[in-house]
């Protein structure tokens, strides 16, 4: 299946860059290129990408602001957004997962990595680097507008150790692996327990997993 790519980055050459780096994997396209945040908006509601790679900062509207109106958009409910940063310490990072962002990606990325990101959210991966996330989370949960989901109690035991391990940034596969499951059925938890928390995605089950204590920022 192709991966369909919005790219928003108010910067001619790095949008253009990005663009021809996309265009270059088999396995993905170029839908639409916006410079601001209001175009991104936009074009995503037009073109329906399966992901939207979203620069935050940004004219006319900023990258925060745009990936707010794309979560909320019932519409776009299958539309993922991988945020932009310069530099992964950019507490913007916290407004972005506010909004629905499902990871963030630092500019200095290798082009490799950012195709892998591209595809990693695009699956319905949170792009969350442990390091960095214990930081951001810590500052999120201090937070009065954090987004509300369910809480842990209403998990298995199975489910609970299914949730620390995603907020270690674990894939299903790693996840299975780590408990003796099939990737499949590491799947399967990991969909029970985003519906049981009614939790957008799994950058929301970090939060949740941090929040409730299941994982804490000097664990990871």
């Amino acid at each position: 299946m192709t991966i369909r790519v919005l790219l928003a980055d108010d910067q001619t050459l790095v949008r253009e860059a990005f663009a021809m780096l996309v265009e270059s994997a088999r396995d993905m396209e170029v839908v639409g290129r916006a410079a601001t945040g209001r175009q991104a908006v936009e074009l995503a509601r037009c073109a329906r990408p399966d992901l939207v790679v979203m620069d935050i900062r940004m004219p006319d509207l900023d990258g925060i602001e745009a990936t707010r109106l794309i979560a909320a958009d019932k519409d776009l409910a299958d539309v993922r957004v991988l945020v932009l940063t310069t530099y992964d310490t950019d507490e913007n990072i916290v407004e972005a997962l506010r909004a629905g962002a499902s990871g963030f990606l630092v500019k200095d990325t290798r082009p490799a990595e950012l195709l892998d990101a591209v595809r990693t959210v695009a699956a319905g991966e949170a792009l969350l680097s442990p390091g960095p996330t214990a930081r951001l989370i810590e500052r999120f949960l201090r937070s009065p507008s954090a987004p509300e989901t369910g809480g842990p109690e209403c998990l298995s035991g199975r489910e609970r150790e299914v949730l620390a391990l995603v907020a270690r940034g674990l894939t299903n596969t790693e996840i299975g692996d780590a408990l003796g499951l099939s990737p499949l059925t590491a799947k399967t938890h990991v969909s029970r327990i985003m519906g049981k928390l009614a939790a957008r995605d799994r950058a929301q089950l970090v939060i949740v997993a941090y929040e409730s204590g299941i994982v804490t920022p000097g664990s990871v």
